[in-house]
Formats: structure tokens, C-alpha cells, sequence
């Protein structure tokens, strides 16, 4: 396996001026692909229509049970993470969903957000070392 991992998002514009692209390390290398696990939708990927994750599915429908919710979205992006983050096992996923109110007393304005609150734990196949990610994502705004 390469040892050279690139940070994105890529700066094509290093590379035309010849210093090429900027590298990280692993860690940052296995959040970068979760977050692009995270947002793509199902059959967005060209050549791997299963790539992604089923949150832009569910964004839009009608969150009658949270933990129903939850449940689905959590499968979705662990079999996601084990099939495409092959640099990590002992994989678990954390989905939590809560209600966010922003008032905005000047326009009299009132917005509630559903937020998503997403922790991937696992192990790092070539250390040993644990992995942790943590990210938290907005939902369909509502406003009054």
C-alpha cells in the first residue's frame, strides 16, 4: 500500500506550478474518505454505484421514529465505511440526531435544524492504533 496521502480538497493549481500536491498523514487520509462516504449519495460514483451513503435518501423524509431513523442511516454508512475504508476494522458507527433552534430576534425569525452528530470508532490495520472520527451535519431547515 502507497504511503503518500494527499489532503483534500486537491490544489490542482500546486501541481501546474510543479510543487505538487499537499500530503497528510493516515489518520486525516481515512477521515477524508468517510467525509466523502458521508457526502455522496448512492449512485453518484460512476463505477461503484453503492459508494456513499443513504442520508440524502432520508434527509427529506418524514422523521416519524428518531431511532428508526438513526438505525437505517447508521447501517447504511457502516456497511459503506467497511466496504470502502479497507485501512480500518473493528469498525462501529454512532448516529445521534437532536432538534437545534436558532432564534434571530431582529427578523423575528425562528429556525429549527435537525443535527446529526456521527462517530465512527475502529483500528487502524497497520498500527493497531485506535481511529476516531467525529462530525455533525445539518438537516432540512425549518423556519417561522
Amino acid at each position: 500500500m502507497s504511503e503518500n496521502f494527499f489532503n483534500k480538497p486537491f490544489r490542482f493549481n500546486s501541481i501546474f506550478s510543479g510543487t505538487g500536491l499537499q500530503s497528510t498523514d493516515l489518520g486525516k487520509s481515512i477521515s477524508n474518505n468517510i467525509e466523502l462516504v458521508i457526502f455522496t449519495r448512492y449512485g453518484e460514483h460512476r463505477y461503484q454505484h453503492d459508494f456513499g451513503c443513504e442520508i440524502w435518501d432520508l434527509d427529506f423524509e418524514l422523521i416519524v421514529s428518531e431511532s428508526i431513523w438513526e438505525e437505517k442511516f447508521r447501517k447504511s454508512l457502516l456497511k459503506s465505511i467497511t466496504d470502502y475504508e479497507f485501512r480500518i476494522y473493528n469498525t462501529s458507527v454512532e448516529v445521534h440526531i437532536t432538534e437545534v433552534e436558532n432564534v434571530y430576534p431582529l427578523r423575528n425569525i425562528t429556525e429549527i435544524k435537525k443535527k446529526v452528530d456521527i462517530s465512527v470508532r475502529g483500528l487502524i490495520k497497520t498500527t493497531g492504533e485506535k481511529y476516531f472520527f467525529h462530525t455533525a451535519l445539518f438537516l432540512s431547515p425549518l423556519s417561522t
